[in-house]
């Protein structure tokens, strides 16, 4: 596979990511609402994730994708090396953002938190002894109150969802451009869309954790 098509699958994959985490922050909204009222709507929300046959052949994609798009960064970062082709060598590297020369760095602590992410909450539900709710539901709500009651991982959270931002912030114009759908004319608008998309997004997430450890703090 030549360089161009590993940016396309880059590109293809990092905005269906894009994708997921709308609906995935859109999920995790229901965390805001009254306690009792959350857990009971919250597990329901993720019992249908597990549940449905749909989102579950959606979630084999999102995994791929998450896998492709980290190997093939990797691949593509390791070739620019080689070849001295950064943004440090290249003259471009002076109006080039800072974010934008430093995609490894911030993709790598995005992928740790992945992987801290699904080891707190994807791997406790599917392979941990959870308690049920009043729904007989597994309650995976009480899993997040109390992981969000650690302050450090709180802490952890948010420079992950801070590094998410400027990474989505050069990576959707990145792959927009990437796949064509690029037209000059629209410039502004697809540099103003990709950069509310990425912080309201990441705001949302951030705001998550936050929010559970100060309504819980005298728990």
């Amino acid at each position: 596979m030549n360089t161009l098509s590993r940016k396309i699958v880059m590109a293809a994959t990092g905005l269906f990511l894009c994708f997921f985490l709308l609906i995935h922050c859109l999920g995790n909204m229901q965390l805001f609402m009254e306690p009792e009222h959350a857990r009971l709507s919250f597990n329901a929300y993720s019992h249908f994730l597990t549940g449905n046959p749909l989102v579950k052949m959606v979630s084999y994609v999102l995994y791929a994708s998450i896998i492709g798009h980290a190997i093939y960064a990797l691949i593509i970062t390791s070739k620019n090396k080689a070849s001295g082709g950064t943004y440090k060598k290249d003259n471009r590297g002076r109006a080039s953002k800072w974010y934008s020369r430093n995609m490894g760095v911030l993709g790598t602590i995005v992928l740790i938190f992945i992987v801290l992410h699904f080891q707190n909450f994807w791997y406790v539900y599917k392979f941990g002894q959870i308690g049920l709710d009043a729904n007989g539901n597994k309650d995976l709500y009480a899993v997040v109150v109390a992981a969000f009651q650690e302050l450090w991982l709180v802490v952890v959270y948010v420079i992950a969802m801070i590094a998410l931002c400027y990474h989505l912030v050069h990576g959707i114009t990145s792959g927009v451009r990437t796949l064509g759908l690029f037209h000059p004319k629209f410039v502004r608008w697809v540099n103003i869309v990709g950069i509310a998309y990425s912080v309201i997004i990441c705001a949302g997430f951030a705001a998550m954790p936050i929010f559970i450890y100060i309504t819980n703090l005298n728990n």
